[in-house]
């Protein structure tokens, strides 16, 4: 295994030329997944492929996990900080199929619910359904989406030491640590992923390339 750096740039540079080879690329709805721990800045990564895609053709459409939360009653039944219930539960993978991967399968209708529930507020956010053209990429940014099981044409895990987690999340969520932890013992995102970028300085990404 290798690890090269490489600049934020050039990255979404990179990534935005992976997806856009993909095949059926240009043809058919890609569904592209940036995960890593809120430390790891995915939703900047995802957002910094906007443009690049746009200049290759390719509309893109940005969701966040944090946007298909379920509701709070479910994710704090056992506390407000349970690390378990937070790996679990927190997120509401049936309304995330529901309303974003399933209908771009190929045949599908290509319209997505950019968000259901606002996580601080805990209500619904009322947002309009958004029709994704065809050969469109459908970006989607969150923490612990790996190993479910969720329909992704392209996946990016956004890789922390402990050490570089625990230094970069904030005291109020360094309760999330032993969920993380979970993660990567139990899931390994390292292996499921198609691309690992190491990110314990963001300023300073590096590209792992397997053998």
């Amino acid at each position: 295994m290798q690890v090269h750096p490489i600049s934020p740039d050039r990255l979404a540079e990179l990534l935005a030329d992976r997806i856009t080879e993909l095949p059926g690329a240009g043809e058919r709805w890609l569904r592209v997944a940036v995960d890593g721990a809120a430390a790891a800045r995915p939703g900047e990564l995802a957002d910094a492929l906007v443009e690049p895609l746009r200049l290759r053709g390719r509309p893109t459409l940005r969701v966040s996990a944090a946007g298909f939360l379920r509701p709070a009653s479910v994710r704090l039944e056992y506390g407000k900080q349970d690390a378990d219930a937070f790996h679990d539960l927190w997120l509401d993978d049936g309304a995330l199929l529901r309303e974003v991967l399933d209908p771009l399968e190929p045949g599908g209708s290509g319209r997505v619910l950019p968000s259901l529930r606002d996580p601080v507020t805990d209500r619904s956010t009322r947002a309009p359904y958004t029709e994704l053209a065809p050969g469109g990429v459908l970006l989607l940014d969150g923490a612990l989406l790996l190993g479910r099981w969720l329909p992704l044409e392209l996946t990016v895990h956004l890789a922390l030491s402990p050490a570089a987690l625990a230094r970069r999340t904030p005291p109020g969520e360094q309760w999330t640590l032993p969920a993380f932890a979970r993660y990567e013992a139990e899931t390994v995102p390292a292996d499921l992923a198609d691309v690992i970028v190491r990110v314990d300085d963001p300023r300073h990404p590096a590209l792992v390339e397997r053998p």
